[in-house]
């Protein structure tokens, strides 16, 4: 007898941490947000009426474009009627008329452009209402962290009990 409450005292000692780990276990998850977005048809909307807008941006800028190579083709076939002056004149006006369209492109399409901006006010919501479902998922799921799928770059939710910038600041100093 005194064999057996050795050995459950000795089982006991090493499933002892075995337990404490298993109930310590972080919890994580993913979420394909670009398939999320895809099943949600304001995202749709959304997406159409952007790429609409681009592709009418584009068509008036390339109908500038096709101003300035009127312009050029114009200038190349009077060019030797002209005086040195007048080339010259024509030369800048073309010139400035390329300068316009490509500042026009960047107004449209920039980083900080027209479609940017636009982006911005159509997606963002949508992305926020996303966002906060995934919390509120997580949360009522109780998980720990939720990655993005398929490549797990991105937090899309942490605990905030789970955050050890604190600790690194301290452990640095």
């Amino acid at each position: 007898m005194s064999k057996f409450i050795s050995a459950l005292f000795v089982a006991a000692l090493f499933l002892l941490p075995l337990s404490t780990t298993l109930s310590a276990q972080v919890r994580v998850a993913y979420v394909d947000i670009e398939k999320v977005l895809a099943a949600n048809p304001d995202y749709e909307r959304a997406q159409k009426e952007l790429e609409e807008q681009a592709e009418l941006w584009r068509q008036e800028i390339a109908k500038e474009y096709a101003k300035i190579d009127q312009m050029y083709r114009d200038y190349q076939a009077r060019e030797v009627l002209l005086s040195d002056e007048t080339k010259k004149q024509k030369q800048d006006e073309i010139v400035a008329k390329e300068k316009e369209v490509r500042d026009l492109q960047k107004k449209r399409f920039g980083p900080d452009g027209e479609l940017f901006q636009k982006r911005q006010a159509l997606v963002k919501p949508i992305q926020e209402k996303v966002y906060q479902a995934v919390k509120k998922v997580a949360e009522t799921r109780n998980y720990d962290f939720i990655i993005t799928a398929p490549d797990g770059a991105t937090v899309l939710y942490a605990k905030p009990d789970k955050d050890l910038t604190e600790e690194v600041i301290k452990a640095i100093k």
